[in-house]
């Protein structure tokens, strides 16, 4: 899919790597992109439309697809992210946060844009996902669990989004350096550096993006004997 002349709709569009997307997006030639946020005074990104919406309403979802019916690229990118392991006293709580977000709310924007993707010749759906799809530590357990769900969403997505022609990518990527990872002492990567990797691979018709060596360096651990999802300790990924 060529990103010049798209329209583009990010979630969680107002900073870190949702705000990198909508720059690169523009970078690249789009003809309109929404930056959608719950509070849309917060985006201050020139040349974007700023859209409220917080992914885990129902009617702010209907209400954005009913605005943005010319969208030919859906980016999945609103995510919240908290430590704690499974045994933690608030985990249950914890857990239906994550998967509120992380997990529904990548679902209702898929049932309410599929649609309009369709209408618009196909288009494309980007899910950002995390390596930690594939594994789980007890540091970001609720969260782990929520993006393992998001990327067997994605999987399913993608086979049932075929015969409309809508190319469904995973975007896995470790610590990104945002607001939602200040404070943590580990390698991290520049959001810009994320969004043309993106970008670069929805252009080149790609299915599955892995954005950074940590990334790689997981899904390789996968098949290895002991797999890495069965080592522990094992170094932290996000």
């Amino acid at each position: 899919m060529d990103i010049k002349n798209s329209v583009v709709l990010i979630t969680g569009a107002n900073r870190g790597l949702g705000l990198a997307f909508a720059k690169e997006a523009l970078a690249r030639g789009a003809r309109r992109v929404y930056a959608a946020a719950r509070d849309p005074s917060t985006v201050t990104q020139q040349g974007v439309v700023p859209l409220r919406l917080d992914v885990t309403d129902a009617a702010q979802v209907s209400a954005a697809a009913d605005l943005c019916g010319d969208v030919s690229l859906l980016i999945n990118n609103a995510g919240i992210a908290s430590l704690g392991g499974f045994l933690a006293e608030d985990s249950i709580e914890s857990t239906r946060r994550h998967m509120e977000t992380n997990f529904f709310g990548m679902l209702a924007m898929a049932r309410a844009f599929a649609p309009i993707l369709a209408r618009n010749g196909g288009g494309a759906m980007l899910n950002v996902l995390s390596a930690s799809s594939w594994t789980n530590l007890p540091s970001l357990a609720t969260y782990g669990a929520s993006k393992s769900a998001a990327w067997s969403l994605t999987n399913g997505l993608r086979h049932e989004l075929h015969e409309q022609g809508t190319q469904v990518l995973g975007l896995h990527v470790s610590f990104v350096d945002t607001d939602l990872t200040r404070g943590l002492d580990v390698p991290k990567v520049a959001p810009a550096a994320v969004a043309s990797l993106a970008l670069d691979g929805i252009a080149a018709g790609a299915q599955e993006i892995l954005a950074d060596d940590r990334t790689r360096q997981v899904k390789r651990g996968l098949s290895a004997e002991p797999a890495i999802y069965l080592s522990y300790p094992h170094r932290a990924v996000a």
